[in-house]
């Protein structure tokens, strides 16, 4: 027999440390070769570890959220020869940098025993005397079983004679204060449960955070009329045939490809420790897409050269793979611009955060009908809300401004999309 020890390798270009979001073994079970050990999370998506020897699982380097630096030791191994694998009795000379700079060299054993005990559990909440204490009380069947329903404790309750009554129950309830009982049709309060944040929620708490740290937000809201739009989108629907259906979401990204030559600025990323902005001229749009795991933003490349219906197409493609966790790395990366829309919810509006290093977000929200005057004419119209948030070291309010106006001219005159 033989221990190997398996190191978590480089699974990404600058990458310092990954997270450990899903375990697929235990310590004490067999693991066969290319079976997969762990899944491990970085800043740009989650990359399943596999196995590259056979055997017993001795050693895990941690629980679901812990850190591990890259190149220490992710599990240790006991194998079935010692051809892939360092002698047993060398094993525990193998020996883990620490990442800080000038840091004591530990062994893995010491490792593994540093991060892979778990914390102690709280102790338990203390629990009420058993209902066997309790003094013997006299009440009818009905009211037991009412009792039973209200998960009251009858030897509680106060009798005014020999057996406690409907009556006496109804005093209870009333001047109990709500404790030892649930009222019909109440629910009642839901234990405290402390939730550890790892994975996706965590990384999406740490970009979040990190944006609003250091961008100086604002947000400009302006409202649209997209009547004509609107019976443009269902004629074209109507007229479909194989293609997908067309949502709002494939006219605006046109309408915002149209318009960013106008204002570079806005299709931009901030270097901040460089002092660099880089403007883009292709428009690499990233989509916020909420998935079970969380919000992720996967990335429409060039849809500056993509109509409404191959928008329509990858929409949909890139929505999918992202709430199946297919998306690729590349598919999750580069955004130089993002739309964010919470579709059927919909909105009044509001106050998107930028996905950083980026400059500026997008969000539509939801349209409404209502009346509007015509010249002296009232009609029926449908509105829409448009937020813009921009980075304030780059993006001058007037800027933002003037580019939702120029968007509002052609979302409010659709013709013009498709015009050359």
């Amino acid at each position: 027999m033989a221990r190997y020890s398996f190191r978590l390798p480089d699974i990404g270009e600058g990458i310092a440390e990954a997270e450990i979001v899903a375990w697929h073994v235990k310590i004490g079970e067999r693991v066969e070769e290319d079976a997969q050990l762990a899944d491990m999370m970085t800043d740009k998506a989650t990359v399943e570890m596999e196995s590259p020897v056979s055997g017993i699982v001795v050693e895990l380097a941690g629980e679901v959220g812990d850190l591990i630096p890259i190149g220490s030791t992710l599990a240790v191994i006991e194998t079935d020869g010692d051809a892939e694998a360092p002698p047993a009795d060398t094993r525990a000379e193998q020996e883990v940098v620490a990442e800080t700079p000038g840091a004591e060299e530990i062994s893995v054993a010491e490792v593994a025993a540093t991060v892979a005990a778990p914390a102690p559990a709280p102790a338990p909440a203390p629990v009420p005397a058993a209902a066997e204490h309790s003094r013997a009380v006299l009440a009818s069947p009905a009211v037991r079983a009412r009792a039973k329903d209200l998960g009251v404790d009858l030897s509680q309750v106060q009798a005014e004679g020999d057996r406690i009554r409907h009556a006496d129950l109804d005093a209870f309830l009333r001047y109990s204060g709500g404790q030892g009982y649930h009222a019909p049709g109440a629910s009642r309060a839901r234990a405290d449960e402390p939730i550890k944040i790892i994975g996706m929620r965590r990384k999406i708490a740490e970009n979040m955070a990190a944006s609003k740290r250091a961008i100086p937000h604002f947000t400009y809201v302006e409202e649209m009329d997209v009547t004509a739009l609107e019976e443009m989108r269902a004629d074209l629907n109507a007229n479909r045939g194989g293609r997908p259906k067309l949502t709002m979401l494939p006219f605006l990204i046109v309408a915002i490809c149209r318009t960013i030559p106008q204002f570079p600025m806005i299709n931009a990323r901030y270097d901040d420790e460089g002092g660099v902005v880089t403007r883009y001229g292709a428009v690499h749009l990233g989509m916020a897409t909420q998935t079970d795991a969380g919000l992720m933003v996967p990335v429409i490349r060039d849809a500056q050269d993509k109509n409404v219906w191959q928008l329509a197409s990858e929409i949909t493609r890139l929505a999918e793979a992202a709430r199946t966790g297919k998306a690729k790395v590349e598919e999750l990366t580069g955004g130089t611009l993002t739309v964010t829309s919470l579709g059927p919810l919909g909105g009044i509006a509001t106050t998107p955060v930028i996905n950083r290093p980026e400059v500026a977000i997008i969000g539509p929200n939801k349209i409404v009908e209502r009346p509007v005057f015509d010249g002296d004419e009232i009609r029926r119209a449908k509105l829409m809300n448009l937020s813009i948030s921009c980075d304030h070291r780059v993006v001058d309010g007037w800027d933002a401004a003037s580019y939702v106006q120029a968007l509002k001219k052609l979302i409010e005159t659709p013709v013009l999309l498709f015009a050359d």
